[in-house]
């Protein structure tokens, strides 16, 4: 890649090449000290020279120091990386950008997560009202189907109570499919029963719909959370577990919840193809916004033939 010259550079050498500029002009020009510039005379206008260079750095150094910073700042930011900021200087031309700079992230942190909450409490309220109608309505009027093709087929021929039978088991196979997905997008055994329970629901159901072994660990003692981060760890890992039933293939997979230091620690670990997460898709961008909201922070590691880890870290209540 080409070099880019930073800001100071390229003021500083524009300033330089007039200076040397006016310099040359000034030892050839009749307008010289001398008509034939004597050694003592070019001595004298390379040192005046030199050290109008050297103040110009000094000057400029300071100026545009905090601009290159910045810069190069907007260049890397994430926003779902938050808390970076640049170090104010106490004075000069660039304080006050540095200043608008730091304060511009703080809004742009402050309206992005108060978005992502009204966006995520708005898909969790469709969820629930999407798992209702799925419980209520799709639910009650196959179990009705299931009790009428009971009836006929008692009362029908035997050569139809075969075909009958294998009717009723397709719905009823239907039914069970109506019910997981009601589950999957209203956790109501979190809400009954408590994080640990939801989770390991949660892997039973991964296990006997893939027919990948999930091996669960789950420490004891564990600080209690907030329903908002539960809730959080509980979307998280049903998330990993659905990206590890579309893509990784795995053969094994290992969800564990412990606590390090003053966070509590989801991970959910695969032995399939891998991936590091350096080109993430929505699922795992939702798993990072839904982290931020709780304070968390959520990273994949992984590679080809080395699995895939999904980790989440929650802050403990103080």
């Amino acid at each position: 890649m080409a070099w880019q010259p930073s800001l100071f550079w390229k003021v500083f050498l524009t300033n330089g090449v007039v200076f040397a500029v006016g310099t040359l002009a000034l030892v050839v020009s009749p307008a010289s000290v001398s008509r034939q510039p004597l050694l003592s005379e070019v001595l004298v206008l390379t040192v005046g020279l030199g050290l109008m260079l050297f103040a110009d750095a000094l000057f400029l150094r300071r100026s545009l120091t905090p601009v290159d910073r910045v810069v190069a700042q907007m260049a890397t930011v994430e926003l779902l990386k938050p808390g970076h900021r640049l170090a104010e200087p106490s004075s000069g031309p660039g304080a006050q950008l540095v200043r608008g700079y730091n304060a511009m992230l703080d809004r742009l942190e402050a309206e992005r997560s108060a978005s992502n909450a009204q966006a995520l409490a708005a898909q969790e309220a469709e969820r629930h009202r999407i798992a209702q109608e799925l419980h209520d309505q799709v639910g009650q009027s196959l179990t009705v189907v299931l009790l009428g093709l009971k009836q006929v087929q008692a009362q029908a021929p035997p050569e139809l109570a075969e075909e009958l039978g294998l009717v009723r088991e397709s719905v009823r196979a239907g039914l069970d499919d109506i019910r997981r997905v009601a589950r999957e997008l209203r956790p109501g055994v979190l809400e009954d029963l408590g994080l640990h329970s939801a989770l390991a629901a949660l892997a039973s159901d991964f296990a006997a719909h893939t027919g990948t072994h999930v091996r669960r660990t789950v420490a004891r003692g564990l600080p209690a959370l907030s329903p908002q981060a539960e809730l959080v760890v509980y979307r998280v890992a049903q998330e990993a577990l659905t990206n590890v039933a579309r893509h990784a293939h795995a053969g094994q997979v290992t969800l564990s919840l412990t606590r390090l230091g003053d966070r509590v620690v989801l991970e959910v670990r695969d032995d399939g193809r891998g991936t590091d997460g350096s080109h993430p898709g929505t699922g795992l961008l939702g798993m990072r916004e839904r982290a931020l909201l709780v304070g968390g922070e959520v990273t994949v590691t992984g590679g080809p033939g080395l699995g895939t880890t999904v980790r989440l870290a929650v802050p403990v209540p103080s």
